[in-house]
């Protein structure tokens, strides 16, 4: 059994009994020991390795609400917003109106032609965001702009929307006739009543999906794209992450496996079972989740499911309470309906599996809470741990109730700068935006609080996630309830222990201390010490996992 031990400049432990070290000793890739050399002298014979000796340690960071087709995206055509880095280091450029937006589309419809690509053949993209576009809306009529032939779909940043133009229309048959909930149609003029190109959530979209398959738009399951996933985490000093919808195919868990089986993965992943418009019922879903258990080993963990309410705020299809959207749009889409989540989450619950909720509007927060409050009075279950995902608009009471019942929050901190002025304008108004991610709020009431990017819906980073919460500032400089802000060791706790915590390894994983994996981020700059406001700016130089060293990819 070889010993290696580490010094470093600081090694923060987030272990409140031993808060700082100058040494950790590893051993079959758990951590043997924390404190200084002479303490872990007497486990006996080891290698001093000061590869870290000018560097920072802490624990690697934890994204508990992630995708792992933030890898593979890639492979389609960026159409953001925000200046974003890509799985190599090259920054892709902004575009800041809907004539920038035609004009990529453009540009990437002649480059297919001139590489001899069929008319036939879909244009995929993906990023676009029309919310900050002034309240304009992408239809038809733009994208027919870029090719009025070749079917052009694009993915918004949050998932939960998509733009076609006519050609796509008429490939996947949606025409005025057409009755699907999410169908957006034109308004008055000479198009009225005819579809504007805008798909809203899950069953809209799936008119296109059918046509184009899963492997195309929503990114497929691929053992490169999975590889770019862990090069990215290893950049941002992650070393376990959630793929936290995932239909776990034969295909998807054979991906997974080869992956993560081999010992250059730098990234452990936890990927959630999709128990919404699936494929199986939720006895067959909650059997097949538990079948796959056995498979687990270190760097890949089954055994969380993910269920759906409502859709994006920013999307204006998220479920809210009185008085509504801020400027007026109606009330959004039911992904599943009360009846059916609590029917279905009640089946997961009692076959023992841990359930992470996406609910997004303070309606369908709600709902959540008082459909899991029936199912723990029927069905009681000590440390089920079950968690509410983005939650952006819980309140104090409702953070109350969530302490009584044991539910943890997994809060999504980063709509505080992607979004923040947009809610203060747009969906929210000032007063409930500047409550958004109401990070205090839940510690206040002692709920169990983690924090999240929703990659690739923002870009993944603890460090930034951590840095929102903590300065809650927007693009525009505007605070967003300072009452709300984090303080950075809770923050740090937030994108470790607290994470670790909402996905059950917080015995594994989330500190430095005896027993634990010997997972940590390598950091050039130490967080305590910085000015909270370039918290965000804090360097990381790589990983380690279970005891291999990883060298992030330099940018």
């Amino acid at each position: 059994m070889t010993t290696v031990v580490y010094p470093a400049r600081k090694i923060i432990t987030m272990n409140p009994m031993q808060a700082e070290a100058t040494h950790v000793a590893v051993r079959d890739g758990r951590v043997l020991g924390v404190g200084d050399l002479a303490e872990l002298a007497s486990w006996g014979p080891y290698t001093l390795d000061e590869r870290f000796k000018d560097k920072v340690l802490m624990p690697g960071l934890i994204e508990g609400h992630c995708h792992l087709k933030e890898g593979s995206m890639w492979d389609m055509h960026y159409l953001g917003w925000f200046d974003r880095r890509d799985p190599l280091g090259k920054v892709w450029a902004g575009l800041r109106s809907m004539d920038a937006v035609v004009e990529r589309l453009t540009q990437v419809d002649a480059n297919m032609t001139a590489q001899g690509k069929p008319a036939t053949e879909p244009l995929l993209a993906w990023g676009f965001d029309p919310i900050y576009f002034g309240g304009e809306r992408m239809t038809v009529d733009h994208l027919d702009r870029a090719s009025a032939t070749r079917p052009i779909v694009i993915a918004h940043a949050n998932g939960h929307l998509m733009n076609v133009n006519s050609a796509m229309l008429k490939l996947a048959e949606i025409t005025a006739e057409n009755e699907v909930e999410g169908v957006v149609k034109f308004k008055g003029g000479a198009q009225s009543g005819e579809p504007t190109g805008e798909l809203q959530e899950p069953a809209a979209m799936f008119l296109v999906i059918r046509k184009i398959g899963t492997a195309g738009l929503l990114a497929p399951m691929t053992e490169a794209g999975v590889a770019s996933f862990a090069a990215l985490a290893c950049m941002q000093g992650v070393t376990t992450a959630t793929d936290l919808v995932n239909k776990l195919t034969p295909h998807d868990c054979t991906v997974l496996e080869n992956v993560l089986s081999n010992d250059a993965c730098s990234v452990r992943i936890l990927p959630a079972f999709q128990a919404f418009h699936g494929t199986h019922g939720a006895a067959l879903g909650a059997e097949h989740v538990n079948s796959l258990m056995p498979r687990n080993s270190d760097r890949l963990r089954y055994g969380l499911v993910k269920m759906m309410l409502d859709g994006s705020i920013q999307g204006f299809s998220s479920r809210m309470r009185w008085p509504g959207h801020f400027n007026g749009e109606p009330n959004g889409i039911w992904v599943t309906s009360p009846e059916q989540f609590e029917a279905d989450f009640e089946t997961y619950h009692r076959a023992g599996l841990q359930i992470h909720t996406h609910t997004n509007g303070d309606e369908a927060s709600e709902v959540a809470i008082n459909a899991i409050e029936r199912i723990l009075a029927r069905a009681p279950r000590a440390d089920h741990r079950h968690t509410l995902q983005h939650g952006q608009m819980i309140d104090a009471p409702m953070f109350r109730r969530m302490a009584s019942l044991g539910l943890c929050a997994n809060l999504f901190a980063n709509h505080l700068w992607y979004w923040g002025d947009q809610h203060y304008e747009m969906t929210m108004g000032p007063d409930r935006a500047n409550r958004l991610d109401a990070c205090g709020s839940a510690l206040a009431a002692g709920v169990p609080l983690a924090i999240h990017s929703d990659a690739p819906v923002t870009p993944l980073g603890p460090i930034f996630t951590a840095w929102c919460a903590v300065n809650r500032i927007t693009p525009k400089g505007r605070l967003l309830g300072e009452s709300e802000r984090l303080s950075v060791p809770q923050a740090l706790h937030a994108i470790t222990l607290g994470a670790a915590w909402t996905l059950k390894l917080d015995h594994e994983i989330g500190s430095i201390e005896c027993g634990k994996r010997a997972d940590f981020c390598v950091l050039e700059d130490d967080p305590l010490t910085v000015d909270p406001a370039l918290l965000k700016d804090v360097r990381v130089w790589g990983t380690v996992l279970s005891g291999r060293v990883f060298e992030a990819r330099k940018v």
